[in-house]
């Protein structure tokens, strides 16, 4: 084997690092008399966070700096073209400088693309950051502009109004030297350390991974495997668990089953790095996974589904939600790929659902460098972030599965869905549908879940007892969606002020009580598992967020009845 097909394949590809040029800045004088924008992002509406513009208005004033306008609107649900659009808009106000805030949670990254934008139209700004939001912004920051005035003050959310205040004014001489200075002093304000990356990935694709005996490792591709393992942990390039080292020669046999060109872009730009995914970055992850070839067309559908608009995965990529990018296949080819709906198919034993589920992370993590613990925002994380894929089962199939709801029995689906891993649901006792659907009923939403705050989709799994019973007694697929839909939601003084920014339908703002979801077909019901009492319920991220299916299509864009129809001729 040649040497060439042993290179090992960076999994980042090629990182095009922009480096903008900043705003010219004003003097102080030019500061003084001209107009400053004020651009909140909502987050300065909670808490005491408001203090941060308080207080840095307290300070202009002081040295004579009073004329200001102020904008408040998210950025969430904006991609990065409307984010683009949207500092165009606070642009025409001509101001001399802008102070943008906030950023300390999932809204982080893409106000960091509204300030970026700014600097690019020649307003000097400066960015007001807590953690953990200040990991995040660095990144965007050095990935999309290379350089950037960041100012991070240490608040949270029971932070007193006397201490935000007393925060910002450590940090007071930094914001005005940021609004201020120009040449060396503005790089050293805006410099931004790399916490990884710090030499870019290569244009040729290939990492620069060397062992003392390289020789003997590129005649045995299966040799020093420790040492890669070190190598692609060190440098963030793994998720923590042994990798298949993504050699040229792999790289070939994986696109067996994937008659996509390479360079197909499946995902739009997100995340730190600002990267779309291709179809050879999706490849080069399924082999350090353990996916087999046939995993790919399945994965190439995913990836296009994660695109759809409604999915929000701009967002998704860095929210300090736990959730995980749940891969659900329904139709023929998911058993002919070995994706299983059977007993413990959310647990380990499978190979193709831990596999593909881990593909997907791994792509999350490697193209758009949203890295747990450097540049990201997972509070706590879990397990539905290392892999979440499984299948529905047709003879296990009580109603229609979601590919027959969508399309038919022959074609095969693919259902994401941004969503934190399975809440148990037990119930060995009820003797009847109708009592089993009230213990179901009952834990689909709790507080702390985002769906108390963002009605959104949501994924009932019945276990085969569960859903015979549910079927003897009556009810139809539409029937359950009903009922879940009618009666679960929190009275309105539970949700009040407490959890989070809700985000509802504007019709919803007198509506007492508050439901989870939107129509009963927010609902999801699937039969999976094996025997007995436990099924279980999804629960959304919901942020602007929809569950979104996609058919597994050859590139013609016809509709493939079998993994056969993808395989190479």
């Amino acid at each position: 084997m040649s040497q060439n097909l042993n290179q090992i394949l960076d999994p980042r590809g090629y990182q095009n690092r922009t480096v903008i040029e900043l705003a010219k800045r004003p003097t102080l004088e030019e500061l003084k008399s001209g107009k400053i924008l004020f651009y909140n992002n909502t987050k300065l509406g909670f808490c005491n966070y408001y203090t941060v513009f308080d207080r840095i208005k307290e300070h202009l004033t002081e040295i004579g700096a009073t004329n200001w306008v102020e904008y408040t609107e998210t950025v969430r649900g904006k991609d990065a073209a409307m984010l683009a659009d949207y500092a165009a808009m606070l642009a025409k106000e001509k101001p001399v400088a802008a102070i943008v805030a906030f950023g300390d949670m999932g809204t982080s990254s893409s106000t960091t693309v509204v300030t970026i934008e700014l600097e690019k139209l020649g307003i000097p700004a400066v960015y007001m950051t807590a953690p953990p939001g200040t990991g995040i912004t660095e990144g965007v920051g050095l990935y999309r502009a290379g350089h950037l005035c960041l100012c991070s003050v240490d608040i949270m959310q029971s932070t007193t109004v006397e201490e935000v205040a007393a925060e910002v004014d450590k940090k007071w001489d930094y914001i005005l030297a940021s609004l201020t200075s120009n040449g060396e002093e503005l790089e050293r304000l805006a410099h931004i350390d790399a916490k990884m990356d710090v030499i870019a990935p290569a244009k040729d694709g290939i990492l620069p991974f060397t062992v003392e005996a390289e020789e003997e490792m590129l005649k045995e591709p299966g040799a020093y495997l420790e040492e890669i393992n070190d190598y692609f942990n060190a440098e963030h390039i793994s998720d923590g668990l042994p990798i298949i080292p993504p050699t040229r020669a792999r790289y070939e046999k994986m696109m067996e089953y994937c008659p996509f060109e390479e360079d197909l872009v499946l995902c739009d730009p997100s995340g730190p790095s600002g990267k779309c995914v291709t179809v050879k970055d999706v490849a080069i992850a399924a082999i350090m996974a353990g996916c087999k070839p046939n995993a790919m067309p399945i994965l190439v559908a995913a990836f296009k589904a994660l695109n759809h608009k409604e999915y929000n995965l701009n967002q998704s990529v860095t929210t300090s939600h736990p959730g995980g990018n749940l891969v659900l296949v329904s139709g023929p080819i998911a058993q002919q790929a070995g994706v299983s709906g059977k007993q413990g198919c959310q647990g380990p034993g499978y190979p193709a659902n831990a596999t593909i589920g881990r593909a997907v992370n791994l792509v999350m993590m490697n193209v758009f460098r949203s890295v747990p613990g450097v540049c990201d925002l997972d509070c706590i994380a879990s397990q539905a972030e290392f892999t979440y894929c499984f299948a529905e089962e047709p003879e296990l199939a009580q109603w229609n599965m979601i590919n027959e709801d969508h399309y038919d029995s022959e074609t095969t689906t693919v259902y994401v869905l941004k969503a934190e891993p399975l809440h148990d649901i037990i119930d060995f006792l009820s003797l009847n549908g109708h009592d089993l659907l009230d213990t179901i009923t009952a834990c689909c939403t709790t507080l702390g879940s985002n769906n108390a705050y963002m009605p959104g989709p949501l994924i009932v799994c019945l276990t085969p007892d569960h859903g015979i019973m549910l079927k003897k007694a009556g009810y139809t697929k539409e029937m359950i969606q009903e009922h879940i839909h009618q009666y679960v939601y929190h009275e309105v003084p539970m949700v009040r002020n407490r959890g989070l920014v809700p985000v509802r339908p504007k019709e919803w703002e007198n509506r007492h009580p508050l439901p989870v979801t939107r129509t009963p077909k927010d609902v999801e019901v699937v039969c999976i598992g094996g025997r007995g009492g436990h099924s279980g319920v999804i629960l959304p991220w919901a942020l602007h967020s929809e569950g979104c299916v996609e058919a597994l299509r050859l590139p013609d864009g016809t509709i493939a009845k079998s993994l056969e129809d993808f395989k190479r001729k």
